[in-house]
């Protein structure tokens, strides 16, 4: 019997609040080195993805120009980013992370990956790993998801099966 569109609904505020509880207990196990949470989103933006102008900083975090205007000057008053010129159009400024940003942002993501890994390999049995697995794969499709331009679901050999990010910390 198919999922009613109350039980999707209870689904999907269980997956946010779940969600929600897993991302603040990485932090919390892994903090962000005394960086507040704004900047190091836009750190990890723009390590990521590569330099941005200011104001395509701000709509990708959905914040004013003005307020990420701040949160750039006390990146680069931190040495964590530094302002370029574009070469492509001397006109536009650039942001990009230093060495020492990347590091940071290198440094919080690996301290984050160590306690999950642990997490996972100490509170889930290898079958149960294995549905993580599975699970992941899923996920990335809803991530990847714009249900208004992909209507019907997809078959589950219609996509590529999720990369396994479990990997066997046992001997560390």
């Amino acid at each position: 019997m198919g999922k009613t569109a109350a039980d999707v609904a209870i689904a999907a505020s269980d997956l946010e609040l779940l969600l929600g509880r897993l991302r603040r207990r990485l932090r919390a196990e892994a903090p962000s080195k005394g960086i507040p949470l704004s900047q190091m989103a836009v750190l990890s933006r723009l390590v990521r993805d590569g330099s941005h102008t200011a104001s395509a900083l701000a709509a990708a975090e959905h914040v004013r120009v003005q307020s990420m205007a701040l949160t750039i000057a006390n990146l680069e008053a931190q040495r964590l980013v530094e302002r370029v010129d574009d070469p492509a159009d001397r006109r536009r400024v650039l942001v990009m992370p230093t060495g020492a940003g990347r590091t940071v942002v290198q440094e919080v993501r690996r301290s984050r990956e160590v306690w999950l890994a642990r997490a996972i390999v100490t509170c889930f049995a290898e079958a149960e790993q294995d549905t993580l697995v599975k699970a992941m794969a899923l996920l990335e499709r809803l991530a990847d998801c714009d249900p208004d331009a992909s209507p019907q679901p997809l078959a589950a050999g219609d996509r590529k099966r999720g990369r396994n990010v479990i990997r066997d910390h046992r001997s560390a």
